[in-house]
């Protein structure tokens, strides 16, 4: 009978509940498996259980995720293909789920590979099996989270990955051509693993025939030795498609071997991108300091990157990454909690003041268009971004009607001073002043509470100003609105 290793899992735990020997091993009737077989009886159980595939990651259910899952199902090694910033790193990463809980191997500290117990590769595993009793073969066990190794591209050498002969090992009348004179790379000891190549086409030419080798005939040849291992593994790719679909970065012979290449794509509605920004920053809205974000505030700051991705100032060969979101979304909540330290105010309010701190995380992020962007600055491109960004949520909030009540608020020499460390008390006090059509400002996020009607006032000054119904002028650090 062979042995259920998902059944088994749950006594990994204990120390002597797993096979330490060969003979124990066999005795179990445990059997070998490619990982190829491993991930695809894997994820055909979780797809019959209905279990979560890829918990975490949104917006690709419909796209990019049944990719993947034919990929798993046909056995091909694959190519994540897509721009910075669209969870390629991620989703190679997540297959690591679709392994064993953890596999045994031969417990010998000298072997370069973990070898499969019952089908070794290496001459040295192979000459200890054939000199010992089952009994006295260790059997050790290998975790699947250590089961995967990735490497970026950029300066990765042929020695690093696939292997270099070692001059230390030349003696004894240690031949060049055998395995007993080699180093192994990184490849080479991800035998029964998973290994992801980021960035592709940034590979020297050299270690993509090395690659083209792998995929092809699964062996290592090094300096013209062909050194024969029946390599078991899955290997990955990520690259952008700018850099991947130009003639000569990558060798058409490892384009070949490829078996799927999975699109990757930004989120495609503001809802989406808002569902991952807040997912993945990581950032504590609660504790001593607490702070609460409006919507509204959290459409503009993902409004920014769709602008971004859409502007003829920004390199969109280069694409605008989720990181952007991620960062100004972080600064805008800890520009709003340091306010909230500093004023005594809980919970502190994120408000478009808040936004001028987003150059620090903004700046760098952004490749521009050099034939487009005409001479403009990242900071100037950044704030037409921000404009446009308030400009466009702004008019889903407030109807044309209310806008020019409000807007004629400021014909009669109405002037509204607002800035990021000002109390939120101020604003409240000051708008005593204005007339009771401002009230409809507050239908835009409906709350009694200071600091959010503050976030209010200003989201609206920001649309009226986008939309070029008020001037404004800044100076010393504070923004005043005035007709």
């Amino acid at each position: 009978m062979v042995w259920n290793f998902e059944s088994y899992t749950g006594m990994n735990s204990l120390s002597n509940a797993r096979p330490s020997n060969l003979a124990e091993l066999k005795s179990s009737g445990w059997r070998s498996r490619t990982v190829k077989e491993e991930l695809f009886s894997n994820f055909v159980r979780m797809l019959q259980q209905d279990e979560p595939l890829f918990p975490g990651i949104v917006g690709y259910d419909d796209t990019v995720i049944p990719e993947i899952s034919l990929g798993l199902l046909s056995g091909h090694d694959m190519l994540f293909l897509g721009e910075k910033g669209q969870a390629k790193s991620r989703l190679m990463r997540s297959l690591v789920r679709f392994l064993d809980p953890e596999i045994p191997y031969l417990g010998l500290p000298e072997l370069p590979v973990h070898e499969d117990p019952l089908r070794p590769i290496t001459q040295a595993a192979k000459n200890f099996m054939s000199s010992h009793a089952d009994e006295e073969i260790p059997i050790a066990w290998w975790p699947r989270k250590v089961r995967y190794a990735e490497r970026l591209s950029p300066g990765t050498k042929f020695a690093d990955i696939i292997g270099e002969i070692d001059p230390a090992k030349l003696t004894g009348g240690v031949s060049m051509g055998t395995e007993e004179a080699l180093h192994f790379g990184l490849i080479p000891r991800m035998h029964r693993g998973i290994f992801a190549m980021n960035e592709l086409p940034e590979l020297d030419e050299l270690v993509q025939v090395g690659l083209f080798n792998i995929l092809e005939e699964r062996d290592v040849q090094i300096r013209g030795y062909p050194i024969r291992f029946d390599l078991d593994m899955v290997i990955l790719f990520s690259a952008n498609p700018s850099t991947y679909n130009r003639s000569g970065k990558v060798i058409p012979q490892l384009k070949d071997r490829i078996g799927s290449i999975i699109q990757t794509h930004y989120p495609r509605d503001r809802e989406l991108g808002i569902e991952i920004m807040q997912q993945e920053a990581g950032v504590e809205l609660l504790g001593e300091y607490p702070v609460q974000v409006p919507y509204f505030m959290a459409e503009i700051i993902e409004e920014i990157t769709q602008q971004a991705r859409r502007s003829k100032f920004i390199d969109q060969a280069s694409g605008v990454s989720a990181r952007f979101s991620l960062a100004n979304y972080r600064t805008m909540v800890s520009s709003a909690r340091r306010r909230g330290i500093l004023l005594g105010e809980k919970p502190a309010v994120p408000r478009i003041s808040d936004l001028g701190h987003l150059y620090s995380s903004s700046l760098g992020k952004l490749e521009l268009d050099l034939m487009g962007s005409h001479q403009m600055s990242e900071r100037q491109i950044l704030d037409a971004l921000i404009s446009q960004a308030v400009q466009n949520v702004f008019k889903q909030y407030v109807d044309e009607y209310g806008l020019a009540e409000i807007a004629d608020i400021f014909k009669r020499g109405i002037r509204i001073e607002v800035g990021d460390l000002l109390p939120s008390q101020i604003y409240a006090e000051r708008l005593q002043l204005v007339p009771p059509a401002w009230e409809k400002a507050f239908e835009v996020n409906a709350s009694e509470q200071l600091g959010v009607r503050a976030a209010c006032v200003e989201f609206v000054l920001a649309g009226l100003y986008a939309m070029d119904r008020i001037s404004r002028a800044q100076e010393f650090g504070k923004v005043h609105y005035e007709f």
